[in-house]
């Protein structure tokens, strides 16, 4: 009895695969086994960064909350213990956001929560 295969899957898996790889340079977008390779390593790049995203947004946040509260006289892990005595709730990335484009609003705001 002749081995079955199922050509038709096969064609469109590696179809697929070749589609995905459009824009690569070289031999990885047309060599099946050098494409397969590399959108594998691309994919697996997208899943950590998805989430290394989150984490160097809030660092870049923290940087942007510590230079505004440093000129107005007070460090980042100041301006946070007091944010959070003062039962103020506001998130780091809007904070960030006035800090850099409204620095008067920023300014009222810890002297809001300075003791």
């Amino acid at each position: 009895m002749p081995r079955s295969q199922n050509k038709v899957a096969s064609r469109n898996r590696r179809k697929r695969m070749i589609r995905l790889a459009k824009g690569y340079w070289g031999s990885r977008n047309n060599v099946w086994t050098i494409a397969k390779h590399h959108i594998e390593k691309g994919l697996q790049y997208a899943y950590r960064d998805r989430r290394a995203k989150k984490r160097t947004f809030r660092k870049l946040w923290i940087v942007r909350i510590n230079a505004a509260a440093r000129m107005n006289g007070t460090t980042y892990s100041r301006l946070m213990n007091d944010l959070k005595k003062g039962n103020v709730q506001i998130n780091r990335k809007v904070l960030s956001d006035i800090a850099m484009n409204q620095p008067e609003i920023f300014s009222r705001i810890v002297e809001s929560v300075k003791p």
